[in-house]
Parts: structure tokens; C-alpha cells; sequence
């Protein structure tokens, strides 16, 4: 009997480009994906919430349609190749400008979207009290369909006083 999830997974988001309106159509099939995790009740430190997020099974999404499966993989690679230290913390406005810089890379944004990623990526990465972004993994770290995705740019956002981690996950096909 697997032991029950240090997280309690609480919902998940996505902000698919394709639905907001580009002037010159560049939206470059992107999107971000965000699930919420409720915090345990007891404390623990950040390596061992990173710990309780690869070993959730919501942490086996490839993010190619497929959804979450009962498989070893995650993203792009093979989850054994993911652990606490692959995870690098960085401040607040490095975040930000991973990913606004991702966002805006075909040009300027419809003021909705815009709008939508300040709500929803841009504060809860700013009100996070500590951020981190997936490191480079090694070539053999990718799974055997991997990589799918032309730009990945994972984050795990842990705000204390909300009791809530988040993974944000921002890709093009």
C-alpha cells in the first residue's frame, strides 16, 4: 500500500494562447499549465515539498494531451532523472522574466492574455515565499518520445502563508 501524498493536489489551470486573439496570429501554440497543491500540515522545508511534488501523481504529465498517467515520466525526461536538486532557487523577478520573456518572444501580447498571465503566473510568482526552476537535465534524462516541446520552462512556486505549492509549466508544440 503506496504511503498517501505529503500534497493535496487541488486544481489545475490552463492558459492556452490559441484562445485570445493575436493581430498577426503569432501565438506560436503556447501555453502554461498551473496545478495547485495544498500544503501538509506539518512543516516541512522546501527540498522535502519538492520531494512530495515528483513523488505526487499528478507530477506524471507529459503534457502532450495524454493527460496525468501511471507512468515514469515527466515533461520531457524520465522521472528518475528529477530529484529536489534539480530544482534551482531563483528570486522573483528571474522567474517573471523566464517566463514574460518566453511569452513575448513572436511579439506583443493581446492586452487580455497579458492581463490573464499578471493574475494568474505573474503576482502568485511575486507573492511566492520561495521559487524554483527546473535546471538542465542531461540528453539521456529525455523519455523515449521526449522532447515533444520546442521551448520548456518549468517552475515550483511555494507560498507559505497560502499553505499552497505551484507548478507552472510554460511550453510550445
Amino acid at each position: 500500500m503506496e504511503p498517501e501524498p505529503a500534497l493535496v493536489h487541488l486544481d489545475s489551470s490552463l492558459i492556452n494562447f490559441r484562445d485570445f486573439d493575436f493581430a498577426e496570429g503569432a501565438h506560436g501554440y503556447r501555453w502554461v499549465d498551473t496545478k495547485h497543491f495544498q500544503l501538509p500540515p506539518e512543516e516541512l522545508d522546501d527540498r522535502d515539498l519538492l520531494a512530495a511534488l515528483i513523488s505526487h501523481p499528478q507530477f506524471r504529465d507529459t503534457y502532450d494531451g495524454a493527460g496525468v498517467q501511471d507512468w515514469p515520466r515527466h515533461g520531457q525526461w524520465w522521472l528518475a532523472h528529477i530529484a529536489p536538486d534539480t530544482y534551482k532557487s531563483v528570486e522573483a523577478e528571474t522567474a517573471v522574466e523566464a517566463i514574460r520573456s518566453w511569452a513575448n518572444q513572436h511579439g506583443k501580447l493581446p492586452e487580455s492574455l497579458e492581463s490573464r498571465l499578471d493574475q494568474e503566473i505573474y503576482i502568485p510568482i511575486r507573492k511566492a515565499t520561495s521559487r524554483y526552476l527546473l535546471g538542465q537535465l542531461p540528453e539521456e534524462a529525455f523519455h523515449d518520445y521526449g522532447p515533444i516541446h520546442i521551448d520548456y520552462h518549468e517552475l515550483v512556486l511555494i507560498d507559505r502563508p497560502a499553505a499552497r505549492l505551484t507548478l507552472l509549466v510554460a511550453a510550445d508544440d
